[in-house]
């Protein structure tokens, strides 16, 4: 043994260099390190809590949502992705309510990534304090002081990306910055206020209870705010819910500065959480009964931020960028969260947040619904600076464009592109000004990405030139409703608005269509039918051009009629795309939803403005459409994307057809095989929180083996057993020359379909 320290040592002092620095773990800077880091570059990310995940760790609970919250088939992918699916795959607990309910394992999914990831270092607890210039352009070093070790670190880096939310790098390195709103002049932007303020959207804390079966008193302390109006909560949009957790709305900023007074702010709402959770135990009618036997489970002590310092870039986006879908030539990310702007000052203003006061029916909502849109590079590089980049809510938006891109989906869509393109242009000696755009692209796409307005035109990726066989295809032909007596969640929709369904083209003609409709009037109903084109999933213009063919449809008294349309349409020139038909208004009659998703067929409402938007959680209306389309074929694999935009972009062999089945590839001449990756489906259709716990989608192939057809007979390169991911590698021991490949589905996680939305092949 040692002898016992002695004497006053002082802070420990050590120096550390790496190519890229991330300063800040929420789900921005750990996707910007582990890209970074997957990309070759050496990286460290410093992270000032114990563990990563931001907002999203168990010490603040805010789920990660983004665009598929409000659009169907728009989930994030990539690295965000990975973490997700496998925190689902591995989480007992279910997401079945909202803010609250994250526990540890997700931290430790993120966890073991960070530590199973070469190149890769970390440091919790760890606060950057300084920061070191070697000129007023470029970045040195940061002062890292690791808390409860009394160390402080000199971590220097080629590059350097702030994702610390605050901004706290960009400041201590003189970059310009802004914080609170600009005025509606400014920019012209349609939720800008009048007058520029310095206010901005509050901090959140939140809550979980867990019912113990008994009743369980609750007294709160005589520090805690007191609630004795209903329609504080009931007129005023903050509606409480379900009782196990909650809520965004418990909320405050103004008249406290939401980085300064941090620790006022984290006191002030836990006297309001304790409030709230009175009034529901207490005097709250409505739920009184409901939650008298839920006791308190665990308060948050960690305030969630929403809003504080926004770092100025290469490209200022303003709320015109998402409402307009502008189409970036730097396209690296995208974004669909709606215009999200709290009020200031949350529980001490008239409401929280406009559209949830209003309704999100309201004219109000219909205004902010955007996306998806695209989000440039050069609003994280900060401007007038060399090496440093940004991702997460401090990016270069305005206060309005903040209310879209500030979601934790979209910002590990922004972290992920951050580090790729630090780490590309570091390993050809450019600074990431000097990046070629197009090969981060590409690289964001072969890394699972999606990008709106960019295919695979990867020129290595030899499955681009193969000629494309498969065992079988599947074809689309109908969805039914579920049959009488059996119930379901969503029965369909009274037509008081406008109601379209997408239907993929993949034949020349379109004979016959029919749909299954209710009619709750004594008398005959007629319903107007339009069939119009539509450029993608996404195209929510409630009159998207004139129409291909119009019709009245007449709906008997009565449940279950199936209403037919002998459209005899050619549509020859539309295959590989979508049409979308419309049932206009009549609220006598109800369009039936299907019993099942048809994958890549979608169904959205008018919701005024101008615009529709997706229906339940991403349904399939009832239809029927003649002759079968064949919209799942082999050649989906080298489409390029990813999952439905365009088209249902996904081969899916005959579901009557047993397993295994198989798709294959060939060449005119032997090509060299050494990589092969795979893109599934699953995942994609909805917000993650609509997944039950230990969850492995059915969509997803499980077993498979990939062969290469080599001297006259079939050898196997390699296999996944027990696959869940969205992406999947298959490398044979060593490169092989074939004219031939075959991917063989043996079976799926519960889907009668073999899927595969992508095939790449790559020599090295």
């Amino acid at each position: 043994m040692s002898a016992p320290e002695t004497g006053s040592t002082g802070y420990r002092r050590t120096e550390e260099r790496y190519d890229i620095v991330v300063c800040g773990g929420g789900l921005a800077g750990f996707s910007a390190a582990v890209a970074a880091a997957r990309h070759g570059a050496t990286v460290c990310l410093v992270q000032d809590r114990p563990v990563f995940g931001g907002n999203s760790s168990s010490e603040i609970r805010v789920p990660p949502q983004g665009a598929a919250s409000f659009h169907a088939y728009a989930r994030e992918t990539g690295i965000i992705s990975e973490l997700l699916i496998e925190e689902r795959a591995r989480n007992h607990e279910e997401p079945t309510f909202d803010n609250g309910y994250i526990n540890s394992v997700w931290d430790l999914v993120q966890y073991d990534m960070a530590v199973k990831t070469p190149n890769l270092t970390f440091r919790l607890n760890s606060a950057v304090t300084e920061v070191l210039m070697l000129d007023k352009k470029t970045i040195e070093a940061v002062i890292v002081r690791v808390g409860n070790a009394e160390t402080v670190l000199t971590i220097r880096g080629r590059t350097f990306i702030d994702c610390t939310g605050d901004g706290i790098v960009a400041a201590l390195a003189g970059c310009e910055w802004r914080m609170g709103t600009e005025s509606r002049d400014e920019h012209g932007e349609p939720h800008a206020p009048e007058r520029a303020s310095d206010a901005v959207m509050g901090s959140s804390i939140h809550f979980k209870a867990k019912d113990t079966g008994r009743p369980v008193p609750f007294t709160a302390p005589d520090w805690a705010v007191r609630y004795d109006n209903p329609d504080f909560f009931y007129k005023q949009g903050r509606w409480p819910g379900d009782p196990r957790s909650g809520f965004w709305w418990i909320e405050l900023s103004v008249p406290w500065h939401t980085i300064y007074d941090n620790e006022t702010l984290r006191h002030e709402l836990t006297r309001h959480v304790l409030g709230v959770w009175d009034w529901i135990k207490n005097r709250d009618s409505r739920l009184m009964d409901e939650a008298a036997t839920y006791a308190l489970d665990w308060i948050g002590q960690v305030p969630g931020k929403r809003e504080s310092r926004r770092i100025m870039g290469d490209y200022l986006m303003t709320e015109h960028d998402p409402l307009q879908r502008t189409v970036f030539p730097d396209e690296i990310a995208y974004g669909g969260w709606f215009v999200d702007l709290h009020e200031p000052g949350g529980l001490l203003a008239p409401f929280s947040e406009r559209a949830a006061a209003e309704g999100h029916d309201s004219a109000y909502a219909a205004k902010s619904y955007v996306g998806p849109y695209g989000i440039p590079l050069r609003i994280l590089i900060a401007r007038s600076m060399d090496n440093l980049l940004m991702a997460g809510r401090n990016v270069s938006v305005t206060h309005t464009a903040l209310g879209t891109v500030r979601v934790m989906g979209t910002t590990a869509l922004m972290g992920q592109a951050a580090g790729t393109a630090a780490a590309l242009a570091l390993s050809v000696g450019l600074s990431v000004r000097e990046a070629p755009v197009r090969v981060v692209q590409q690289a964001l796409l072969r890394d699972g990405c999606f990008l709106p307005n960019v295919v695979n035109e990867d020129e290595r990726d030899q499955a681009r030139s193969a000629a494309i066989r498969v065992s079988s295809e599947a074809k689309l032909a109908a969805a039914e409703p579920r049959p009488p007596g059996e119930g379901s969640t969503s029965s369909g929709r009274t037509l008081d608005s406008r109601q379209g369904q997408w239907l993929a083209v993949g034949a020349d003609r379109i004979d016959r269509l029919a749909v299954c409709l209710d009619n709750e009037a004594t008398d005959v109903q007629r319903v107007e039918a339009r069939l119009y084109a539509v450029r993608h999933l996404w195209d929510y213009r409630s009159e998207p051009g004139e129409p291909l063919a119009t019709a009245f449809l007449e709906v008997k008294p009565g449940s279950g009629h199936w209403a037919e349309w002998p459209v005899a349409l050619d549509v020859s020139r539309l295959r590989g795309s979508y049409v979308r038909l419309d049932l206009l208004a009549n609220p006598h009659v109800r369009w039936l939803t299907a019993a099942a998703v048809v994958p890549g067929h979608i169904s959205a409402f008018d919701m005024g403005n101008g615009q529709m938007r997706r229906f339940g959680h991403g349904e399939t209306m009832s239809f029927r459409v003649e002759p079968a389309q064949c919209c799942f074929g082999g050649s989906s694999v080298t489409s390029g994307v990813t999952r439905p935009h365009r088209y249902p972009n996904v081969w899916r062999s005959d579901p009557s057809e047993p397993l295994p089945q198989w798709l294959e590839l060939s060449w005119a001449q032997p090509v060299a095989i050494g990589r092969l990756e795979l893109t599934f489906p699953g995942h994609l259709l909805r917000d993650y929180r609509h997944y039950p716990a230990l969850y492995r989608d059915p969509q997803c192939p499980k077993d498979m083996t990939a062969e290469a057809f080599i001297g006259g007979r079939w050898r196997e390169l390699g296999a996944l057993r027990g696959h869940y991911q969205r992406r999947g590698t298959i490398v044979p021991g060593e490169p092989v020359f074939a004219d031939r490949l075959r991917v063989t589905v043996h079976a799926t996680n519960g889907d009668p379909s073999a899927a595969i939305y992508e095939i790449r092949c790559y020599a090295d």
